[in-house]
């Protein structure tokens, strides 16, 4: 029998995937000062026995300063390093999932509490900080940020190298940047966000410019065998905003400096973006994008049920599928596809017994 697509090998790199079922960054806003703590442990031991081919960590910042919230994960010392380690130890360990890490830092909106706390801004007497961003643009209902100056802007790129070296040395196989929802890479691409009128600015080939050479700077220090992806907004669903026009510009320009995947999201810039969510809602972007620019992509947005995922890669729309939501609320989403479509995914020996084709074997065991 042919085996599914969602069940086949990806390689990137050196990197082989056992099949095309990602795990989506999902923050977690559980870190102590930034650190991974046993929370950590259990989210991301449990996610990376669930069968996906690839699990890939939290948005995790490259300083204190880019954290979305005092709660988030971060990697910029050796504290952080070793906390990390212990739970990225434990999933290489027992888990069947290739390990990813997404770096990211929040721009001009960070500094805010959880979500279950509203996300309100964080004062500085509470362990908030001053956000910045390409302009003095604040989001909506929030602090305006300070502007980087071009020493900024280096320091910002040494912070995502420091992180990167980090990550390589804890083991991690892939390396995802998070250039989206209206994060600081992402707010150097809008024009929504970016107004600045010196070589980071106007112009797409100007906005463009800190975002790769942030890539291009991870590239060079990141093991060649091992892929890097960058995370999108495809677009800011606003008539003004960044657009999938300038996507597929983006996406080509990130491929020529090595760039191994896209994974197409959107929005994030804006309080007035328009989404009409529903299922799948952002592959086509995916679609477009590896069309166009001609790498591959990872598509994302409520993709739940096993034969949609499965339509999808056949039909082209993408390399890879992340699922966030569906797999923290269903974590052993992977064995099920695999028993709908008639494939194998795969299950840590500790819970073999529950598989399909070991319960009626066992179930006489016990009867006899």
């Amino acid at each position: 029998m042919t085996t599914p697509i969602l069940f086949s090998p990806l390689r990137l790199r050196g990197l082989e995937l056992p099949n095309r079922i990602v795990v989506s960054p999902m923050a977690q806003y559980s870190a102590d000062g930034g650190v991974a703590t046993d929370w950590h442990l259990m989210h991301m031991g449990n996610l990376s026995v669930s069968g996906a081919g690839l699990f890939i960590t939290e948005a995790t910042s490259i300083e204190a300063d880019a954290r979305v919230s005092p709660h988030c994960l971060g990697l910029w010392s050796d504290v952080h390093e070793e906390a990390l380690a212990r739970v990225i130890g434990f999933c290489r360990r027992h888990g069947g999932a290739r390990l990813g890490i997404q770096l990211m830092h929040s721009g001009r909106k960070g500094s805010v509490g959880a979500p279950w706390q509203g996300q309100k801004e964080v004062a500085a007497a509470d362990g908030g900080w001053q956000t910045c961003s390409p302009s003095e643009v604040p989001f909506a209902g929030r602090s305006a940020p300070r502007p980087l100056s071009r020493d900024d802007l280096a320091a910002v790129r040494q912070r995502y190298v420091d992180a990167a070296l980090r990550a390589d040395r804890i083991g991690f196989d892939l390396l995802e940047i998070h250039n989206a929802h209206g994060y600081l890479l992402h707010s150097f691409l809008s024009p929504l966000s970016n107004h600045r009128t010196d070589e980071y600015g106007g112009t797409l080939e100007n906005r463009m410019r800190f975002p790769l050479e942030v890539f291009r700077a991870l590239r060079d220090v990141w093991p060649e065998r091992k892929p890097i992806g960058v995370r999108i907004s495809a677009t800011d669903w606003t008539p003004d905003g960044w657009t999938l026009d300038e996507s597929v510009q983006f996406a080509a320009a990130l491929r020529e400096l090595g760039c191994d995947y896209i994974t197409a999201s959107s929005g994030g810039s804006s309080s007035d973006q328009q989404i009409p969510v529903g299922p799948g809602y952002q592959l086509p972007f995916a679609e477009r994008i590896r069309r166009e620019a001609g790498i591959p992509t990872m598509g994302v947005g409520l993709i739940t049920q096993p034969e949609q995922a499965e339509r999808a890669l056949a039909e082209g729309k993408a390399d890879l599928l992340a699922l966030g939501r569906a797999m923290m609320y269903q974590p052993r989403w992977a064995w099920h596809a695999a028993e709908k479509l008639g494939a194998d995914a795969y299950f840590p020996p500790q819970y073999a017994r529950s598989h399909p084709s070991m319960r009626h074997r066992d179930f006489l065991k016990a009867t006899r």
